[in-house]
């Protein structure tokens, strides 16, 4: 069995289909698989020698310049060809696609070719990439049952399957978490992250709020804040004696998880997936650009009664304040760990859509 996968340039694409592959290799061990990434992506860890990595010169349109344009242009001419190239080359058996316009090229030269193919869908809506390969997909599998309202005409196609999470993403005893921190069991403990490059906006909206309580001494503060912040903010939190480990990134995010009482966070379907997973409330503060969907995301938690939302515009108000008053005076809404079934989270998503892709090999 050859199976090709073939994802964007950032975690949210990369990490699912990383954790199918994982598993799809812990299914069948004869398996020969392939991941093809853009070749600008996020940094990923492939110590594992069988899974070799490919890269196509596709990108993401972003505006600027006629020159950029130019530039972009070629690049994804380029791209068409070796994507042409990589499926004639690695011969799949199927190929998978993990969203971006990284994967249309490969999934419908694939196509063409008669090779099975099969798309995957992080978030509750579907990226423009998605939405197009849907018409060229054997299979669509889905994060969230919600997102089959957007596959409506594809819905024999479609199949429930979750968000594979990476394999690094499990539960810690809560103590074990907290002592590889060097936290206090005794305080409320918020895990603040604005995403892989952290957010501005949440890092200054969350401070502030945090100035704004009194006791400063029942809760810590565990905050991702991306590169550029860090020692501004570490500064910050001594100055206004909140106990506080900033990270510009944390790889052992199931300590940081495990650890926390609440989470505030951005939105992106990992994170949402993650929360879920861990059974923590959160606040969701969507991500200005991509509002729609990741407030579509957030919305899974919220019907659950597991979050609440605001707006990126609303951190210099004081409903993040009221909302770490309540949560740290005992008022927020214990959260029901972890949610699983056909409503929101499977703890299973990358066996399941493992278990997905050999079955669809063998029709």
């Amino acid at each position: 069995m050859r199976i090709l996968a073939v994802a964007g340039s950032s975690g949210g694409h990369i990490y699912p289909a990383q954790a199918f592959l994982s598993a799809l290799k812990g299914l069948r061990p004869e398996a020969k698989v392939l991941l093809v990434l853009p070749e600008k992506h996020i940094p990923i860890d492939t110590c594992d020698p069988a899974l070799a990595v490919r890269h196509v010169s596709v990108s993401s349109f972003t505006a600027g310049t006629a020159f950029g344009f130019l530039r972009w242009g070629l690049n994804f001419f380029k791209g068409i060809f070796e994507s042409l190239r990589l499926v004639i080359e690695f011969k799949p058996d199927l190929a998978v696609g993990f969203g971006s316009i990284a994967g249309v090229p490969v999934i419908i030269f694939a196509r063409c070719m008669g090779i099975r193919t099969l798309i995957h869908e992080q978030n509750v809506a579907p990226g423009k990439a998605n939405q197009l390969l849907a018409a060229f997909a054997d299979r669509i599998a889905v994060s969230f049952c919600e997102s089959k309202a957007f596959f409506k005409n594809y819905e024999k196609k479609v199949t429930l399957t979750g968000n594979p999470l990476r394999k690094e993403i499990f539960k810690i005893p809560r103590k074990e978490a907290l002592d590889f921190f060097g936290l206090g069991a005794d305080k409320f403990t918020i895990l603040v992250t604005g995403g892989s490059q952290g957010a501005e906006s949440i890092n200054a909206g969350f401070l502030n709020a945090c100035l704004r309580l009194e006791d400063k001494n029942n809760f810590q503060v565990i905050h991702l804040c991306g590169g550029r912040a860090r020692e501004e903010l570490v500064k910050r939190y001594q100055q206004a004696g909140i106990k506080a480990l900033v990270f510009s990134f944390l790889k052992e995010m199931r300590y940081a998880y495990s650890a926390s009482s609440l989470v505030v966070s951005r939105g992106g379907a990992i994170a949402v997936s993650e929360i879920a997973f861990f059974g923590i409330p959160a606040v969701i503060i969507p991500y200005p650009y991509a509002r729609e969907h990741q407030a579509l995301n957030a919305g899974v938690l919220v019907k659950r009664g597991m979050a609440s939302v605001m707006l990126d515009d609303e951190l210099g108000t004081a409903k993040l304040f009221g909302i770490l008053k309540s949560a740290i005076a005992g008022n927020q809404k214990a959260a029901k760990a972890p949610l699983g079934g056909p409503g929101c989270f499977f703890p299973d998503a990358a066996q399941r859509l493992a278990t997905e892709a050999i079955r669809l090999v063998a029709e």
